[in-house]
């Protein structure tokens, strides 16, 4: 299974930038941007960069890798190499791919977050590998993520 790459994302504000899932058929979730890394990725990062100028039209600095958590997935093992992020630059209409031009593949909604626990538990955050790394570390990520 293609390892994926997720990115903790702070905005300007402090504030953590998550999509809102609604999907067909299935309950509304939240997850942080990313996706799979592709075989013209040069690296993690190179594929994180990609993801999140697809999904979000976003540019970032200060990367920084923060945890690489696994779980199982449809009968095998789901990696995901997590980073955190500053935001410089978001603009919807450069989004682009299958996200955004099949309908059922749901909405993604932009949502920004207050760094609280509770606004985490508010929410129901997948995958739950992240969401607990999320959880545990979600005071101390603008000190984590150094401007």
């Amino acid at each position: 299974m293609r390892p994926s790459v997720r990115g903790v994302l702070l905005d300007h504000d402090e504030r953590l930038v998550l999509f809102r899932r609604t999907v067909p058929g299935r309950a509304r979730y939240w997850t942080v941007p990313g996706g799979h890394v592709e075989p013209e990725d040069g690296t993690l990062e190179d594929a994180l960069h990609r993801e999140l100028l697809e999904e979000l039209g976003a540019t970032v600095y200060a990367v920084r890798h923060l945890v690489t958590v696994s779980y199982p997935w449809m009968g095998e093992v789901k990696t995901q190499h997590v980073y955190g992020c500053r935001l410089v630059t978001m603009d919807p209409a450069l989004r682009t791919g299958p996200e955004f031009s099949d309908p059922a593949r749901g909405v993604y909604e932009v949502e920004r977050v207050p760094l609280k626990r509770s606004e985490l538990f508010a929410r129901n955050l997948i995958p739950q590998a992240v969401a607990g790394y999320l959880s545990a570390t979600i005071t101390a990520l603008p000190r984590l993520i150094v401007p």
